[in-house]
């Protein structure tokens, strides 16, 4: 008896302190985004102030982020995608509604971003970063670059080169050399867009989203195609990099916070989504990614090295002749057609 009283009582006291350690355990938000897209010491400061642990997972193009959501993965809180991919989660009832009462920091996005943005009144989402796609390239092997796509077709820089392993990006790169829209539908300009980045390709190391950066920074690369943010990241290991905006213009993208419908901690994603938006912390994150948060308040805050670079705040003859890469509902199979048929050559 007295056995079975002390053995009860270890039990319930190992069940209480069980208990108190469950609910003691900190909330954890669980994001899904490109790799090096948040600085670090942010998220930490983050994890101090709401008490809470962050947990990022990484995806290096939409389309694997889109795939691996279809494929039944789950327990994101808070993802990163472009606006066009956005536009295709919301369509299909992927994403939760934004509760902007949650949201103060947001009367702090920029307006005139919101003008062209595809969700302009950030039903379901917010926007994170923008960036311009660019032409990078070592000064040193490329004493006569021109900022122009033509220069995929430089056979003397064969095995040399990269460009984007993203459909949209790469045939938008051919769709703007031949003066067409990135956002067309148009199969006869689909066509010739193919014949183009088909030609590219026989001068390609190949196509490459993540280690072109690197790559160029190690001298293995002479020209890339890529993103502002990445190329400036490198630059600091490297300052034979330069990177120029293509004269026919290129593709500028906004990559957006969005909730899942499945996120298990709705409100700790609303308040990282505000605490990105306190325009200290989107000029802090500005600084570290080279990428541009739209948050205008915090453009104040910037160095001026991140307000005179062309590549971030675009000059307005440049910025003419860019366009935002458009979710094209059904016609998005025009894309992955052409694009299939490219790898396949």
């Amino acid at each position: 008896m007295k056995k079975t009283a002390i053995l009860c009582a270890v039990l319930l006291a190992v069940t209480l302190v069980a208990g108190y350690g469950c609910s003691r355990q900190k909330p954890v938000l669980n994001i899904y985004t490109w790799a090096d897209y948040i600085k670090p010491e942010l998220v930490q400061r983050f994890e101090k102030d709401f008490n809470c642990r962050i947990v990022i997972d990484t995806f290096d193009s939409n389309e694997v982020m889109y795939a691996k959501l279809k494929a039944g993965a789950g327990g994101y809180d808070l993802i990163t995608p472009s606006s066009y991919m956005v536009k295709v989660m919301y369509t299909q009832d992927m994403l939760q509604p934004l509760d902007h009462a949650l949201l103060p920091n947001i009367r702090n996005v920029d307006p005139e971003y919101l003008k062209v943005a595809i969700d302009g009144e950030m039903r379901h989402s917010v926007p994170y970063m923008l960036t311009t796609t660019v032409i990078a390239y070592l000064k040193s092997r490329t004493p006569d670059f021109q900022p122009t796509w033509k220069m995929f077709d430089r056979t003397d820089l064969k095995g040399r080169m990269t460009m984007l392993n993203d459909m949209r990006e790469t045939i938008g790169a051919a769709l703007k050399v031949l003066g067409y829209s990135i956002n067309t539908k148009s199969d006869k300009e689909l066509a010739e867009a193919r014949d183009i980045v088909i030609r590219w390709k026989k001068n390609l190391a190949k196509f490459e989203n993540e280690q072109y950066k690197t790559g160029l920074a190690s001298g293995e690369f002479f020209v890339v195609h890529g993103y502002s943010g990445d190329i400036m990241q490198v630059q600091a290991e490297n300052k034979d990099i330069a990177y120029a905006v293509p004269m026919e213009g290129t593709s500028l993208s906004c990559d957006d916070l969005v909730i899942p419908k499945d996120a298990e901690d709705v409100a700790l994603a609303h308040k990282f989504i505000n605490f990105l938006h306190d325009p200290a912390v989107a000029a802090e994150n500005t600084e570290f990614t080279k990428y541009l948060c739209p948050n205008r308040e915090s453009y104040k805050k910037l160095s001026a090295e991140i307000l005179d670079d062309p590549a971030i705040f675009l000059p307005p003859e440049i910025k003419g002749r860019c366009e935002i890469i458009d979710d094209l509902g059904p016609d998005n199979a025009k894309y992955t057609k052409i694009w299939d048929e490219i790898k396949a050559n």
